[in-house]
């Protein structure tokens, strides 16, 4: 653990969702755990998949997680260049080292050979797997079909007898059978190097301590464990985490309500709250502790503390989570969260006068306590800057549409037009005068009071509530329902 180095190591075919991120999280904790380096590296050499604006994509959500890099694009670092589109030249190499040695060899198949191999395979009830007739080639079979310029990748040679075993800092000690595991393509025919050997070099060169990623990969570190043995370079160490699943125990997926880690950001998450929530999807600090900071997620990481079982994502626990993250936000951090949704939604201006920004604070404070996520601030606090406020019909029907109603609202205008400092205690006085005046159950001047200043009969406290929309926005909104 004295010189940790561990990777990021995205692809930019699309989004970044929420098991590549748990990952950079665990990376990332694991890295200021032990003092060492979190690198983030661009796996960018599937050129037909990669997407406009992938890569600027993946730096974004890690920016915006907090989840900054010691190493990698923007940043530079001794091991650099951190794309590996830029890194050529070290894979073309190492395969060359590995077919002179023996490890390796040219493949001359075409894809409709292997297609119709693969279906034959299929038809017989075999697994699938190259039948590597062209590791047969004698020499001067391969040396012609080179000659003559014949397409074709560079595999792996794989041991076909014996076993290989790799320790697993999550799951133990794993044995996988040679003669299962297939010779994959490490030099595809463009040149273009797979991820088996691309990440195998990289992780060298960059000198990874510790290899942490999916168990989706397990199945073929055997065949990277013999590529480091082959290329003649020491193993890392290695920790796969289970899969993320959906409340149903089926894979995560946009029908459990899945989406990109931004498009979590676009509807109110916090950042700490969804870096605290990820991190508990495998991995627990003990104690039943489950709202941790960034510094005690840090102190307590332990990859000995990370599950062999899936994990459920729980959209419900994570709206939990977030609410209790935004419970806990200053006025103004919560200002500064909130606001561009108020903004994009129409209700302030942007920029933002200062004493509207008081205002919106003051709004803000009233529903923090109710919201879970920061995109249903402009719904919840809409009232207070829409004028006329859009009143809800059921309540009009209800509280507004009584013959009773016009008197109390004039009288309770009359009560809080004289009141001489305008805050909480003194407009509930005021209030709760007409009340006894009129010798009324509470709720029978309290319901209709919040429906004609806010129309809704739900919200924060009425006392608050009209403290914060102001005198005169008041008034104005009573006498309006007192004419209706």
């Amino acid at each position: 653990m004295s010189d940790v180095r561990v990777r990021y190591a995205p692809s930019p075919t699309g989004s970044p969702h929420v098991g590549n991120i748990r990952v950079a999280i665990y990376d990332w904790l694991f890295a200021r755990r032990h003092g060492g380096q979190f690198i983030l590296r661009i796996e960018d050499t599937d050129r037909k998949r990669t997407v406009p604006g992938g890569i600027e994509e993946q730096m974004e959500a890690l920016r915006w997680l907090g989840l900054q890099w010691d190493e990698g694009p923007g940043v530079g670092g001794p091991c650099g260049p951190y794309l590996q589109s830029e890194r050529q030249e070290r894979y073309q190499a190492a395969a060359r080292a590995l077919v002179e040695s023996g490890y390796a060899y040219p493949c001359f198949c075409t894809p409709e050979r292997l297609q119709q191999m693969r279906e034959g395979q299929q038809a017989r009830g075999e697994a699938t797997r190259y039948d590597r007739i062209c590791r047969g080639l004698s020499a001067a079979e391969r040396e012609a079909h080179l000659k003559a310029g014949t397409p074709h990748t560079i595999r792996f040679a794989m041991p076909e007898f014996g076993e290989t075993t790799f320790y697993d800092e999550v799951r133990g000690e794993i044995t996988t059978q040679n003669a299962v595991v297939d010779d994959y393509v490490l030099l595809k025919s463009d040149g273009w190097p797979t991820y088996h050997l691309a990440s195998v070099v990289d992780d060298r060169h960059m000198r990874i301590s510790h290899v942490l990623r999916g168990d989706d990969w397990i199945a073929t570190t055997p065949l990277h464990v013999q590529l480091y043995r082959a290329l003649g370079y020491p193993l890392p160490r290695f920790a796969h985490f289970p899969q993320i699943l959906g409340p149903d125990r089926a894979r995560f997926s946009k029908r459990h309500g899945a989406q990109a880690v931004l498009e979590y950001r676009d509807q109110g998450y916090l950042p700490d709250a969804m870096v605290n929530f990820l991190s508990l999807l495998g991995w627990s600090p003990g104690e039943d502790r489950e709202i941790l900071s960034r510094g005690e997620m840090i102190e307590s990481f332990d990859l000995a503390n990370c599950s062999r079982n899936a994990a459920i994502f729980d959209v419900e626990k994570l709206d939990w989570m977030n609410g209790v993250y935004i419970r806990q936000l200053s006025p103004d951090a919560l200002v500064e969260h909130a606001l561009p949704f108020l903004q994009r939604a129409g209700l302030v201006p942007d920029p933002l006068p200062e004493e509207a920004r008081v205002y919106a604070t003051q709004v803000l404070l009233l529903e923090q306590e109710r919201i879970k996520r920061l995109s249903e601030a402009p719904e919840a606090t809409e009232f207070f800057f829409r004028e006329p406020p859009v009143y809800d019909e059921k309540a009009v029907h209800k509280w507004l549409a009584r013959d009773s109603t016009p008197p109390i609202l004039h009288a309770t205008a009359s009560a809080l037009r004289e009141v001489s400092v305008w805050n909480v205690a003194n407009v509930e006085a005021a209030v709760r005068g007409v009340i006894d005046r009129l010798g009324v159950k509470p709720g029978e001047v309290i319901h209709p009071v919040r429906v004609a200043a806010t129309g809704r009969t739900v919200g924060p406290g009425l006392f608050e509530t009209l403290t914060v929309l102001g005198r005169e926005r008041v008034l104005q909104r009573l006498a309006a329902c007192e004419r209706r």
